[in-house]
């Protein structure tokens, strides 16, 4: 989508003028019905040609990759879950209020029957949801 191509040998005309000073990798993710983050929702690109209106107006201040991940039933963690992003459109609410304090990568490995150790295996997180009890009682003092 370069003028020494022709604009993608014309294909990109229309899109030029519509959205004109949008670079974005993917043009046909424009408009396409998902809400797609980064470059793809800005002014530019006519917030996502459309799709990011609605996240933008229920989330003003939550900047993150993917927007189609807020409010998809599944607690995703770091930028997702905080204030801006409603603690992930919701799905986060429950294991926040849970296991509050508990930062992990994978909040669905808590209480899925696997000891996991470092940050799983602490107060916080109640000892990994339950799964790493026996194991705490069996090796008092043992961190891995």
């Amino acid at each position: 989508n370069t003028e020494a191509c022709g604009w993608d040998g014309g294909d990109c005309i229309e899109f030029n003028e519509k959205y004109p000073g949008c670079d974005v990798y993917s043009t046909s993710n424009i408009g396409d019905g998902e809400c797609g983050g980064g470059d793809y929702n800005t002014q530019e690109c006519g917030w996502d040609g459309g799709d990011c209106i609605e996240f933008n107006e229920k989330y003003p201040e939550c900047d993150v990759d993917s927007p189609s991940n807020i409010g998809d039933g599944e607690c995703d963690v770091g930028d997702y879950n905080t204030e801006a992003c409603g603690w992930d459109g919701g799905d986060c609410i429950e294991f926040n209020e849970k296991y509050p304090g508990c930062n992990v990568d994978y909040v669905h490995s808590i209480g899925d029957g696997t000891c996991r150790g470092g940050d799983y295996n602490t107060e916080e997180c109640d000892w990994d949801g339950g799964d790493c009890i026996k194991f705490n009682e069996k090796y008092p003092g043992c961190n891995v």
